[in-house]
């Protein structure tokens, strides 16, 4: 039941409801019309004995009597032994048993059975009477069948009144419901397009309203936390990059003039790394703003892969280590260079720090998408982490041990979505990173 939606819990709710409040009603209507009409029964026969009574009093026969319908009603004067001596209507002979012939002598009986000749089960009075017993009886076929009517009614007038009702119920609260569902939705596209844009409040003054305010409320200060973290975190990678580059060129011109260079290459190596971080933040706190602007062109992937190349070459040898980059030749992609040069980058880091042997850089033509692929001969992902590996600050327990952000692969996957492309990780023998965009 917890699975099955709102609006349904409640129609069901007032389907019940209105059930319990028919069936309810219907009996009390049906015992109250029961009792009204066995009373009338009850009169009328009382009526009839009376006037019978006084008739056979003063002519000690009963012919005269007025009976309408001969069939559903009658009169009779019974002796002492029960032989019928007068009769009104349709019944030939007594209904009563010797007991209650004794009984009726002495007070008023009233019992209810068939008696032969009229329709249904009747009802019947007895009395005394100065020459015997006086009898008048009744059919009860009108009062049963007026209530198999109402029964009848009952039995159609309540499902059909509980489906109307549940048609009623389910539109009151999909429409109570309506503001809920304008908030969930406004909600969702806010979660997807970003901030600016705030839940729509109610017109009524319910708690549904409140909820919306109380909400937007939530929403301003989570933006303008937000915003100011991520103007902390633009402001952080600006500063950053004029103390790296300034530091950067005196390291290599020390390093050129210098005898022993290795202290030297560390530093360099700490500052590309400084460097590459200064750019992913940018990136990151670009992202979270406005969406990353890209400034697209006609450029040979073979330029890029070259770029790249030429970036790492240093720290590769320093490594042993070679870089090697493979293109399909002279055609050309349009592309923003900057941001997937900077992909590239990310993904050649990565391998001179977490993976082994030589690098590949490849850009592939594939029907409708062109491919860059970074391959590295390293032990790869753990096959448990590369479904997260493209999430922010998410490392593999080898790159805790050598460090790293964990922002790495994440900017990598929004440059490539910023194009209308996807990155995904490729296992085998070798560890494959692959940035697959639509030519």
């Amino acid at each position: 039941m917890n699975a099955v939606p709102i609006r349904i819990k409640l129609t069901i709710a007032f389907a019940t409801a209105m059930i319990v409040v028919l069936i309810a009603a219907g009996w009390f209507v049906y015992g109250r019309l029961f009792a009204d009409l066995d009373e009338t029964v009850d009169l009328a026969l009382r009526a009839r004995w009376g006037a019978a009574l006084r008739l056979a009093t003063s002519k000690n026969d009963l012919r005269s009597f007025p009976l309408e319908e001969v069939n559903e009603g009658f009169i009779q004067i019974l002796d002492a032994s029960g032989a019928v001596l007068s009769v009104v209507g349709l019944a030939g002979r007594s209904p009563l048993t010797a007991e209650e012939l004794e009984i009726a002598r002495a007070e008023m009986l009233s019992i209810e059975r068939s008696v032969p000749g009229i329709e249904g089960v009747s009802r019947i009075l007895a009395g005394p009477f100065e020459h015997g017993v006086l009898v008048a009886g009744q059919t009860l076929v009108n009062r049963d069948e007026a209530l198999t009517d109402v029964l009848l009614s009952f039995a159609i007038g309540i499902p059909v009144a509980v489906v109307i009702a549940s048609l009623v119920g389910y539109t009151l609260a999909r429409s109570g419901l309506g503001p809920v569902e304008s908030i969930r939705t406004a909600a969702n596209e806010i979660s997807r397009a970003g901030t600016g844009r705030r839940l729509p409040v109610p017109v009524a003054r319910d708690e549904v309203r409140r909820l919306a305010e109380t909400l937007n409320q939530m929403m301003d200060r989570l933006d303008d936390s937000a915003a100011r973290e991520q103007q902390f975190v633009a402001d952080a990678a600006h500063e950053l990059r004029t103390p790296i580059a300034v530091a950067r060129i005196e390291l290599e011109a020390a390093q050129l003039v210098s005898g022993d260079t290795a202290p030297l290459e560390s530093a360099l190596s700490e500052l590309d790394r400084l460097s590459q971080l200064a750019e992913d933040l940018l990136v990151i706190a670009r992202i979270s703003e406005t969406g990353l602007p890209l400034v697209k062109q006609a450029v040979s992937p073979q330029t890029i892969i070259d770029s790249v190349k030429a970036r790492f070459a240093m720290r590769a040898a320093a490594q042993a280590r070679r870089i090697e980059a493979i293109s399909p030749g002279s055609e050309s992609i349009e592309i923003d260079p900057q941001r997937i040069t900077q992909a590239l980058a990310n993904l050649v880091d990565n391998s001179l720090r977490h993976g082994k042997g030589d690098i590949a850089i490849r850009a592939i033509a594939d029907g409708s998408a062109f491919v860059f692929e970074v391959i590295d001969e390293g032990e790869g992902f753990d096959s448990a982490f590369v479904d997260r590996a493209f999430e922010r600050f998410s490392r593999g327990d080898a790159a805790r041990v050598r460090g790293g952000a964990g922002l790495g692969l994440a900017i990598v996957k929004a440059l490539a979505e910023a194009h209308g492309g996807s990155a995904k990780i490729i296992l085998g023998e070798q560890t494959t990173i692959q940035i697959r965009l639509p030519r």
